[in-house]
């Protein structure tokens, strides 16, 4: 992954509306959610809602699909393993890594 693809895609999720629009596709799984339940569930205006799916799909993070009169948005869970993988693969590469508090044990 490019270094200005990663930025895009990490600007993009820094908006709290974007954030909570992506998690909630990430957690509506490989069906996705048809925009009407994502903004009931988000609580939104239609136009706030489409304007911040136009960010997530011009960032590479989010698909849509017309279902007939439905639109279905997506996470590309590829995309979001490839930013995750470009935010990890390096991790301790120049020194060691700190413990992570939670896996010790009392």
């Amino acid at each position: 992954m490019k270094l200005e693809l990663a930025a895009s895609q990490l600007e993009s999720l820094g908006n709290p509306t974007r954030l909570r629009l992506y998690r909630a596709l990430v957690r509506a799984g490989t069906g996705g959610l048809p925009v009407g339940g994502l903004q009931q569930k988000l609580g939104i205006p239609a136009s706030t809602l489409s304007h911040h799916c136009r960010k997530l799909i011009d960032a590479g993070l989010v698909t849509q699909e017309r279902n007939g009169t439905t639109l279905i948005c997506r996470a590309d869970y590829g995309a979001m393993a490839s930013l995750i993988g470009y935010l990890a693969d390096e991790c301790c590469a120049d020194g060691a890594c700190a413990e992570n508090p939670e896996n010790t044990e009392a």
